[in-house]
């Protein structure tokens, strides 16, 4: 999993609450488990019409939000269905961090396991946020995992909280099975011990 630390990019506005996963990537596109080319689907309903094309007023069909990496959005991001093809199809389009006041739970481990970052912000902070992502070209900002700061395009600063296990799984690229690793001499000192104490198993 590729390690999170700094992000400097496009913000893209999304002003929806109770965005669910279904919305995210609709299920026709759940049959495959690779985790690439699922970033042209991303929102596909919202994107595009009946017969594929783009819808030109969605916020990721316009320059210069089609290259964004960093989402604004409201309240209940990611509810539903427990998915992890939504955060793969976010990262796939390069989306590494979503910016709410809240997230589902499931979808937020989701994200961790994925190495995208979903920060949680009162409503004032992502409502300043919002603005600053629908100026367009100078719709840049700056995640900064280390400080736990949003650097808004003024160059003023917005602190947010995160738990500091999932700060140190991501800042270290850690997904459930890096975690595994990083403790395998503790594991292979426990097996030793445990053939020599129950040598039966």
């Amino acid at each position: 999993m590729e390690r999170f630390t700094t992000l400097t990019g496009i913000a893209a506005p999304l002003p929806m609450i109770n965005v669910d996963t279904d919305k995210i990537i609709p299920k026709q596109y759940l049959k495959t488990i690779r985790r690439t080319g699922l970033g042209r689907h991303l929102f596909d309903e919202m994107r595009h019409d009946a017969e594929g094309r783009e819808r030109p007023e969605f916020v990721l069909n316009r320059d210069p939000w089609r290259q964004a990496s960093i989402l604004v959005t409201e309240d209940n991001f990611g509810c539903g269905s427990s998915r992890e093809h939504a955060p793969w199809a976010l990262l796939d389009f390069g989306i590494r961090c979503v910016i709410a006041p809240s997230f589902a739970e499931i979808f937020f481990g989701n994200c961790v396991n994925n190495g995208i970052l979903a920060v949680t912000m009162p409503h004032e902070d992502v409502r300043r946020l919002m603005d600053d992502a629908r100026t367009g070209h100078n719709a840049r900002l700056t995640v900064d995992l280390e400080s736990q700061t949003v650097t808004r395009p003024d160059g003023s600063r917005i602190a947010f909280s995160i738990d500091e296990s999932v700060k140190h799984r991501l800042l270290n690229g850690l997904d459930p099975i890096g975690i595994s690793l990083s403790r395998e001499a503790d594991i292979a000192a426990f097996e030793e011990r445990r053939a020599a104490l129950q040598p039966w198993l």
